[in-house]
C-alpha cells in the first residue's frame, strides 16, 4: 500500500467532550488534559469507492495515511472488516496509537455501535463496533461519516468558534450533520442529518430512497450530471462544447468535468452550477427555519466549484429565508478540510475513548501492583 504524505499542521483547539455525549448531556465544557491531547489515534473513512485510514495527532494533522478500494457492495460484511483491520494494523505497527474511529457512509445507531444501513456496502444492522473491537487491542468508535466530517470542521476547520453549526456535504447525494454546544446532535435514534431527503419539490424527480422531490435530486453531484446529460439526450446545440470536452460521449460528462468547464467560462456549465446552487440555497433556508444555526459549512466534492456554487446559494438563501430582513442571517462558508474531514473527525472523536481506555488500564495496573 502507498503511504500519502501528510498535510500541513493546523493550530490546536482546546477540546471538550469530543462530541460523545448524548443529546441531553451536561453541556458544561470540560477540557481534556494535555497528555490526552497528544494521543495519536486512527481515523478510517469508508466511502462508496475508497477506504482511507490515517493516523491523526491532537492538532488534526494527518501524519500517516493508507488507502485502498472499497470492496464491492456484494461482498460480505466480513470482507469489509478485513480491509479495515488490514489498514489499521499496518498503521498501528508504525505508530503508538490508542483508539480508532470509523466514519461509515450509512446510518449508525444512537449507541454508535451498529451500522443500520449502508447504501454502498453489504451492512444491514451490522455490529461493527463489536466485530472490530474483538480484533484490536485498543477501543473502537463507529460514527456516521457526515457527523465525523462536521466534527472535524468544527474542531479544526471552517466551523471553529461557532457554537451552533450545520454542515452540508454535497457528493453524489446530500448528507449533513449538526454540532451544537460542543456535541454532535445525532437525534433520538442516531439518524439526524439526513437533509438530502427533505422534500423540496412535491411530485418531483424520483429519489432512490423511494420518495419524490428530495433535495438531493436538485442539488447534488447526481443532479448536476443528470441535467447536463439530459441536454445531450435532447440534442441541444448549447451543450456541444461540454460534450466535446467529454470526448464526444454522454457518459464522459461528470460533475468534476462540468465544474472544470464552468471555471473555463463555458456558459452552459456555469448555468448548470447556478441551478444546483439555487436549490442549495433554498434547502439551506429551510434548514435555517428549522434549526437556526450561526453557520452553514458546505463540503463534499461538488463544493469544489466554490463561488460558482456558493454565490447562487447565497442569493437563493437570502431570497427564500423566512423572516428575511427581520432576523440575523447565518453565514454560509466553504469547508476547509476537504477530503480529510471524515478521517480527521473520526480519529478525533475516538480520542475521548482513548482517554477512558488509558484510565482503565492505569487503574488495573495500580490494582495489580497493590495486590
Amino acid at each position: 500500500m502507498t503511504v500519502i504524505p501528510s498535510g500541513t499542521a493546523r493550530p490546536p483547539v482546546l477540546p471538550t467532550l469530543f462530541g460523545l455525549g448524548p443529546r441531553n448531556a451536561d453541556r458544561r465544557r470540560r477540557a481534556l488534559p494535555p497528555s490526552v491531547l497528544r494521543l495519536p489515534t486512527i481515523g478510517v473513512d469508508i466511502g462508496g469507492t475508497k477506504v482511507v485510514a490515517g493516523v491523526v495527532d491532537g492538532e488534526g494533522k494527518v501524519i500517516d495515511r493508507l488507502r485502498t478500494e472499497t470492496p464491492d457492495k456484494s461482498k460480505s460484511a466480513k470482507v469489509v472488516e478485513d480491509v479495515i483491520v488490514e489498514l489499521v494494523l499496518e498503521l498501528a505497527d508504525r505508530h503508538d496509537v490508542h483508539a480508532v474511529g470509523i466514519g461509515a457512509a450509512g446510518w449508525v445507531d444512537a449507541d454508535r455501535s451498529r451500522v443500520l444501513f449502508a447504501p454502498h456496502l453489504n451492512w444491514r444492522n451490522e455490529p461493527l463496533q463489536e466485530a472490530l473491537s474483538e480484533r484490536f487491542r485498543f477501543p473502537v468508535v463507529v460514527e456516521n461519516d457526515a457527523n465525523a466530517a462536521a466534527w472535524a470542521e468544527w474542531r479544526f476547520g471552517a466551523g471553529r468558534g461557532e457554537d451552533h453549526m450545520v454542515m452540508i456535504t454535497l457528493g453524489t447525494g446530500i448528507g449533513g450533520a449538526v454540532v451544537r454546544d460542543g456535541f454532535v446532535d445525532r437525534g433520538k435514534y442516531g439518524l439526524a442529518g439526513e437533509f438530502g431527503h427533505m422534500q423540496v419539490v412535491p411530485g418531483g424527480h424520483r429519489c432512490p430512497c423511494g420518495n419524490r422531490g428530495c433535495w438531493e435530486q436538485y442539488s447534488s453531484g447526481n443532479a448536476l450530471v443528470r441535467e447536463a446529460r439530459s441536454l445531450v439526450e435532447e440534442e441541444s446545440p448549447v451543450v456541444e462544447p461540454l460534450l466535446a470536452r467529454a470526448g464526444g460521449g454522454r457518459e464522459g460528462i461528470t460533475g468534476p468535468l462540468v465544474t472544470e468547464a464552468a471555471r473555463a467560462g463555458d456558459p452552459v456549465a456555469v448555468e448548470l452550477l447556478y441551478d444546483i446552487g439555487h436549490w442549495l440555497g433554498v434547502g439551506i433556508a429551510n434548514l435555517a427555519a428549522a434549526l437556526d444555526p450561526g453557520r452553514f459549512v458546505i463540503g463534499g466534492g461538488v463544493s469544489d466549484a466554490g463561488d460558482l456554487l456558493l454565490g447562487p446559494a447565497q442569493e437563493a438563501f437570502k431570497r427564500t429565508l423566512t423572516g428575511r430582513g427581520f432576523r440575523p442571517e447565518a453565514q454560509i462558508v466553504h469547508a476547509a478540510l476537504g477530503n480529510e474531514a471524515g478521517l480527521v473527525g473520526a480519529a478525533d472523536l475516538a480520542r475521548q475513548v482513548a482517554r477512558r481506555f488509558r484510565t482503565i488500564k492505569r487503574r488495573r495496573s495500580e490494582r495489580a501492583h497493590l495486590a
